[in-house]
């Protein structure tokens, strides 16, 4: 790890998990996921899918179950799309001074694009 650098601590396994949704059923489908503890937040959105959700779980097995045996099985969520979080760098999944997970740069380092950061 890199001499200054702060770090954040996230769940095991960070999911951004995306649905398609008949839309006849997006109601019943919003009250569903409210009522699941793995979800930490879940919006309704425009473009490709229906809905877009961040799930958190101790590992990838309790993941998979999360997946298969409540979310795809919610009457009305026709398909899913994830994506495993690899690094949260900037949002408010950040959270400084915390002892692990993923790296911030400090504001010594630079930035991707090679710029000074303004994270004191």
């Amino acid at each position: 790890m890199a001499s200054g650098a702060t770090v954040t601590t996230l769940a095991a396994i960070t999911a951004l998990v995306s649905m398609y949704v008949e839309a006849s059923r997006m109601g019943e489908v919003l009250e569903a996921l409210s009522k699941l503890d793995n979800i930490e937040e879940f919006s309704e959105v425009t473009g490709d899918f229906d809905i877009l959700s961040v799930v958190s779980c101790d590992d990838i097995e309790e993941f998979h179950n999360v997946l298969k045996y409540k979310i795809q099985k919610i009457p009305g969520v026709k398909n899913t799309v994830s994506s495993i979080v690899l690094g949260t760098f900037k949002g408010s999944r950040v959270v400084y001074g915390s002892p692990q997970a993923t790296l911030v740069p400090s504001s010594s380092e630079p930035d991707l694009l090679g710029e000074p950061s303004s994270i004191e």
